[in-house]
């Protein structure tokens, strides 16, 4: 019977223009057309749902069309508010979504009660109770259903067991019984029609396999069958009844998201998606919006591939919805935001695009019409004129969507490298040495040999054969990255080491194999440094830092960097070993990013020595709550406990490689205090220390504390001070100049600064203090200076061990005199200061400022290059002069009394 003609159903004639689904339903369901509009002027949400199938008295027995009104008219009233302008994307996914949420909650407690009542209810053997765990995958884990599409479930049930009834079966046999009926309650097609296709193929082992599977059975076939495709798909995956989540996500995440960056997802999803446009070929269906080219299956893939490769690392990528995802991808910048916008647009684009095409008449389509008449009508829905507007609307999102996926999965090391001969040669050392000096290797013969070795290795011939394809594969481009450089030689060698190191770990060449960038950065690097090269081998996972050169630019954000230390740290706050290992890893990457901008040139000695230090100053700060809080007696919620930095630290001189001399000191008088603290010092030391699998934060030296290795761990405040005044050495007072309090509480640093200022003050008899000087220098010359060809930046007399020294004299001797020499200023402002106050003469402290400050620069360069710390006396003559001179000027003829 035809609608009349009313403002309220001219909606609905509308919508019937473009849904032939829609009239039918209209013209079989007398009641939908009212129930449709007294609802339409707004969402639908679950409550809504309930409601209804509540009223309409939801029992064993009328579940069946109940169900299937019930989706007619969800179905319905989507088509009336997405037609007319009323329902954006995200409505029309989340509706169906919150359909299909209800259905199965009603279907699984309806059917449910018949079972237990014959059979009893499932039990563990412990006698817990168990659920069935319906586990939406696809688009319905997503919250992304699309109007007339399936749904795909995995069933999975806690433990083995059986039903407690009078007619005892195992809770397999039971969850299987179950799992069928409410397969039926959705699948089956009545005279009211159908809820869902249901598709359990994505189950383990698919249609050979059961139905159901316990927990133990999934992760015993993740560990054991799993396949990539399968990571994939349980991206999506999402519990909708049954509870035990956090069961279920432990066997889950481990298997879809790795712990370290997984690259070689790229090529996995590469070949799958490989195998889907060959069907799509041979059906000949290249105008399916979903699998054909530039299809909303490839937006999927490609924000997709972001999340297996960084969400085991990335707790933010490891969500389900396509567009948040491209958000976090934007976010992150793994894709820059001009195409992150084309996929998203895109993708809101062909989402509403099938919408519309399976509005027509219910299919599950994804296939552009061929008749005239819904081609028009496609085209209005979409709010084109014609045909061809759409059609050109449609070809330009899906050209802009197949260029973005082929430039995320293109495969570099596809075509031929003019190396590939040179390197296939390399089995016999005379086969490639011509080709290597052609490249420009000085030493070809040897790189050669070294080539040669290698294929010759046990390692390289017992590699799997996806890894040596993917190995042979990177070595041409290894080989032209080398040569590129200005010591190729020196270059190639390192990179021989690296890849020695990561040659196993398949994700790792997967990277450099897929990034050419970043295997050019990579050579750069390690061309310019045998410390880089080290660096990567103990950490290879910064590899990944290679993509981004943008971070040669960018200034550290400590704040920042702070904030996401200690969100990390409270997120994994039962798993210890979780947090020592992300602490390492976000360590080192801040490291390794200074060391690129260092070698980039974009930083001077003093301001990468700055960063460093405030990096160490941020990981002690969230390293004493974290240990604080492992500490089960502890008697306070804060502890009374600072940390006090010496030395590199202490002054702000901190280099990669340098140790941590910590000083601990607490002022607390509760009974439990000493023993607290005690146990928190030591946890603090062996948390830097300690060697796990993400490596080492710092080494630590404990022994500036009272009375060094024989003394307390940790000091009171009290203590400290007493026996800095009464028992300390002159050689602890001129620690003491470089010392500062770098975390813990302000209060303690507060009086540790106090004491400090205090100590130095003390009016001292100059010449005695010279005499300890001298003698301390002496000592420490003896022990580790005296090269005489080459003369040791640190340690050699006329070094900076020299100015160190002199600074520590002036300020011990004249601070009593002119306080402001206490501030803990660094060696060349505190030369100037005691210049302009007349300690020294202006010229000689400005002589040795300079000389001070090449120093240090020849002292990082050589470490860098060659982890070296000596070089020839004449390259650096005029600052062991400069040094010299003011050392005599200060404390005479005898200041240094041998080594000259």
């Amino acid at each position: 019977m035809p609608l009349p003609a009313t403002p309220a159903n001219d909606r609905l004639l509308h919508a019937c223009r473009h849904s032939r689904f829609l009239e039918r339903q209209l013209a079989s369901r007398d009641w939908l057309a009212e129930q449709i509009q007294s609802h339409w002027d707004g969402p639908l949400d679950a409550d809504a749902l309930r409601q209804w199938l509540d009223e309409q008295g939801l029992d064993e027995h009328t579940l069946p069309d109940l169900l299937r009104r019930l989706r007619a008219w969800v179905l319905c009233h989507l088509v009336v508010r997405d037609i007319g302008g009323l329902a954006d994307l995200t409505e029309v996914t989340e509706t169906m979504t919150v359909l299909a949420d209800v259905v199965v909650r009603a279907a699984h407690d309806t059917l449910l009660p018949e079972l237990v009542a014959r059979h009893g209810q499932p039990r563990a053997a412990d006698g817990t109770v168990q659920n069935l765990m319906v586990i939406g995958m696809g688009k319905l884990g997503g919250r992304e259903l699309n109007v007339s599409s399936d749904v795909d479930f995995i069933f999975v049930f806690p433990d083995d067991g059986e039903t407690d009834g009078p007619r005892p079966i195992t809770n397999f046999e039971f969850f299987t019984r179950l799992g069928r009926r409410l397969i039926g309650a959705l699948n089956e097609i009545t005279a009211e029609g159908q809820v869902f296709r249901v598709d359990m193929r994505l189950r383990p082992n698919g249609d050979s396999g059961p139905l159901v599977c316990s927990l133990d059975m999934l992760e015993n076939y993740f560990i054991s069958q799993g396949r990539e495709w399968e990571r994939y798909a349980w991206i999506k995956a999402r519990l909708m009844i049954g509870g035990n989540e956090d069961a279920l996500l432990a066997v889950s995440r481990p298997f879809v998201f790795r712990k370290y960056l997984d690259f070689g997802a790229i090529n996995a999803m590469r070949e799958l998606h490989a195998q889907i446009r060959r069907e799509v070929s041979r059906r000949e269906t290249a105008d399916n919006i979903k699998l054909g080219p530039g299809g909303i299956r490839e937006i999927e893939f490609i924000a997709q591939v972001f999340q297996l490769i960084r969400g085991g690392r990335d707790p933010d990528l490891q969500i389900k919805a396509t567009l948040k995802v491209l958000a976090q991808v934007r976010e992150k910048a793994l894709l820059s935001a001009e195409a992150v916008s084309e996929l998203s647009a895109a993708y809101d684009f062909l989402r509403r695009l099938e919408h519309r095409l399976q509005y027509l008449d219910d299919a599950q389509t994804h296939m552009l019409p061929q008749s005239e008449g819904d081609r028009a009508l496609l085209a209005e829905s979409m709010g084109f004129a014609d045909y061809a507007g759409l059609r050109d609307a449609l070809n330009l999102h899906r050209t802009r969507v197949s260029a973005r996926f082929d430039a995320v999965f293109e495969d570099p090391t596809e075509a031929d490298h003019p190396l590939d001969d040179t390197w296939s040669q390399c089995g016999d050392p005379s086969g490639c040495t011509a080709g290597l000096a052609k490249l420009g290797f000085r030493e070809a013969g040897q790189a050669a040999a070294s080539l040669s070795e290698l294929r010759a290795s046990s390692r390289y011939r017992h590699m799997p054969p996806g890894i040596r394809a993917r190995f042979d594969g990177v070595m041409p481009r290894v080989l032209e990255a080398a040569a590129a450089t200005e010591n190729s030689d020196q270059t190639l060698a390192r990179l021989l080491d690296l890849l020695a190191a990561i040659s196993r770990r398949a994700s790792y060449l997967a990277l450099l194999q897929q990034y050419p960038q970043a295997l050019s950065r990579l050579a750069d690097l390690v061309s310019a440094s045998q410390w880089a090269t080290s660096y990567l081998i103990r950490h290879p996972i910064l590899l990944d830092e290679l993509l981004d050169g943008r971070q040669l630019d960018t200034r550290p954000d400590w704040d920042a960097f702070r904030s996401d230390v200690d969100s990390e740290m409270a997120q994994h706050g039962e798993d210890m070993e979780r947090q020592m290992d992300l602490m390492r890893e976000l360590h080192h990457t801040q490291v390794f990013r200074l060391l690129t901008q260092d070698l980039g040139g974009k930083l001077s000695v003093e301001a990468l020595a700055d960063h460093l230090s405030a990096l160490a100053d941020i990981v002690l700060a969230s390293t004493i709550p974290v240990c604080w809080s492992k500490l089960r007696k502890r008697h306070r919620e804060e502890p009374a406990f600072a940390v006090i930095s010496y030395g590199k630290h202490g002054g702000k001189e901190l280099g990669y490689s340098s140790d941590l001399d910590l000083v601990f000191l607490c002022d607390d008088d509760a009974p439990e205090a000493a023993e607290n603290y005690a146990r928190l010092g030591q946890r603090i030391s062996t948390w830097l220390s300690s060697q796990t699998a993400s490596g080492q934060l710092y080494e630590t030296d404990l022994r500036l504390r009272p009375n060094g290795d024989s003394g307390l761990l940790v000091t009171s405040i009290a203590a400290f001070r007493k026996y800095q005044l009464e028992s300390a050495w002159t050689w602890e007072h001129q620690a003491l100049t470089r010392a500062r309090f770098s975390a813990g509480d302000t209060r303690v640093g507060l009086a540790f600064e106090a004491i400090r200022n205090e100590v130095l003050q003390l009016p001292r008899d100059r010449e005695a203090l010279r005499a300890d000087v001298i003698e301390m220098r002496q000592k420490m010359f003896d022990a580790h200076g005296g090269e005489r060809e080459q003369f040791n930046l640190k340690h050699d007399f006329g070094g900076l061990v020299d100015v160190e020294f002199l600074v520590q004299y002036l300020v011990l001797g004249h601070a009593h005199d002119h306080p402001g020499l206490t501030e803990n200023l660094g060696n060349i402002a505190l030369l100037a200061r005691a210049a302009s106050l007349g300690l020294i003469e202006p010229a000689q402290a400005d002589a040795a400022a300079d000389a001070y400050r090449s120093l240090r620069k020849h002292q990082h360069a050589l470490r860098l290059a060659s982890g070296q710390s000596s070089l020839s006396r004449d390259r650096i003559s005029g600052e062991i002069t400069a040094v010299r001179t003011l050392w005599q000027a200060v404390f005479g003829d005898a200041g240094h009394r041998s080594g000259t």
